[in-house]
């Protein structure tokens, strides 16, 4: 069965080789095309992220898909390197299995694949390049992929130190769309918060930040507000939450200020996240009465923690991909069976046909029926050994004996 999945992804290839061969949304149509067009593939889907671009396909013609390949202008810059894998038929629908569900990811059991995928697969069926078999798989690789999410943890534990802080809050706040946060830095680990932040429903963020900027920018981002770094004293009297990630040489919070802003803005609980080297808060902080601070080191526990919990969680999902893909590859090759079967009992038939015609007008010619009878078996009895006489001569002749063996099975002698 002629299933194709090839491509890089961030295990084979370095950024800078995987921006070469991005496809952007508005070329891949013409891509998907040009691969049916020049009889590369019956059917394809391109899927292209940052951190992979695959060709998934159905071909009966895999040296047109691979002189294609080579000769696109993007693509054939690496499609005959070290970076490039190849995955066919059982090992093809392993492959899609796991990037849909997220064992193939850079970061292990992440959903987001997933929902690229799907939006893969729709810009092919909406362009064209979607039939029967590629249908039929894909919706098989979504089916595998929800069991996997459903009946395994491989997703419920976070695994970045962003991800693992809000899970964090989300446990000492269970509803944190009512909390005030306060969110001081502008970098990455910020903004990967504030993103968590809002999926979980938190309107009220406030960015401080040396550069008011970049502070303005994340809160225009997130719907939140900016303030400057003189501020922070204010709205730490209102805050539930604190999240500090910047690149201070100095704590930039210290006990004095947390105690004065617990004082002003009354008792409460406090939940304080340094996730700064060297650190943000002073760690005396944690003193105090009703304040919960964590540093990076705790965060760190917290995602190990979770991430053996996902490595677990992906030997179950691999069993499960295991058993879906040899199934579904017997599946077809009982069909590829059941096809072979109903192409020779048709061609038998006309043969049958032809013959009973051509007999029925012997007779009526007046023509000695048993003479008639006599040659009507002698001609089927011919058509039917003809081509396997020929090509089990030509086996014995070439020494293959696997296919005398098999024509040996297969005819019951």
């Amino acid at each position: 069965m002629p299933l194709i999945a090839c491509g890089i992804n961030h295990k084979t290839a370095p950024l800078a080789v995987r921006e070469q061969i991005a496809l952007s949304p508005e070329c891949m149509p013409e891509t998907l095309r040009e691969l049916l067009e020049h009889g590369a593939a019956n059917e394809a889907i391109i899927l292209s992220t940052c951190n992979r671009t695959e060709i998934y396909t159905h071909t009966f013609t895999l040296p047109r898909l691979t002189d294609w390949l080579a000769a696109h202008p993007k693509i054939g810059k690496v499609a005959n390197s070290a970076h490039w894998y190849w995955h066919q038929d059982q090992r093809a629908v392993e492959h899609m299995m796991r990037v849909a569900s997220g064992l193939d990811s850079m970061v292990l059991g992440e959903s987001q694949i997933l929902g690229q995928m799907k939006q893969a697969f729709l810009l092919a069926q909406k362009t064209g390049t979607v039939g029967s078999e590629l249908q039929r798989l894909l919706q098989k690789v979504f089916s595998v992929t929800k069991q996997v999410r459903t009946q395994t943890d491989i997703g419920a534990h976070p695994v970045s130190i962003a991800y693992a802080a809000v899970n964090l809050a989300k446990r000492i706040f269970s509803d944190l769309s009512k909390s005030e946060i306060l969110l001081i830095g502008a970098g990455q680990t910020i903004e990967l918060s504030a993103l968590h932040l809002a999926d979980h429903g938190v309107k009220r963020l406030i960015f401080a930040n040396r550069s008011t900027t970049k502070a303005t920018h994340l809160a225009h981002q997130f719907g939140g507000q900016s303030i400057a770094m003189a501020d922070i004293p204010l709205h730490l009297q209102k805050a539930n939450i604190v999240i500090s990630a910047t690149s201070s040489t100095l704590p930039i919070l210290g006990k004095g200020m947390v105690e004065s802003a617990l004082k002003v803005g009354k008792r409460r609980a406090l939940l304080m996240l340094d996730m700064a080297v060297p650190r943000d808060i002073e760690p005396e902080v944690a003193k105090l009465e009703d304040v919960y601070l964590y540093n990076i080191d705790h965060l760190q526990e917290i995602v190990q923690e979770n991430f053996k919990s996902r490595l677990d969680a992906a030997q179950q999902a691999q069993a499960m991909i295991d058993i879906h893909a040899r199934y579904y590859m017997r599946q077809l090759e009982a069909q590829d069976a059941n096809q072979i079967i109903c192409a020779y009992r048709e061609k038998l038939e006309n043969w049958r046909d032809a013959a009973l015609a051509k007999a029925l007008d012997s007779l009526k010619q007046g023509e000695d029926p048993e003479t008639t009878l006599a040659k009507i078996a002698h001609t089927l009895t011919n058509k039917i050994l003809h081509t396997p006489s020929v090509q089990l001569r030509q086996a014995a002749l070439d020494n293959q004996m696997d296919l005398l063996l098999a024509a040996k099975k297969l005819l019951g002698l």
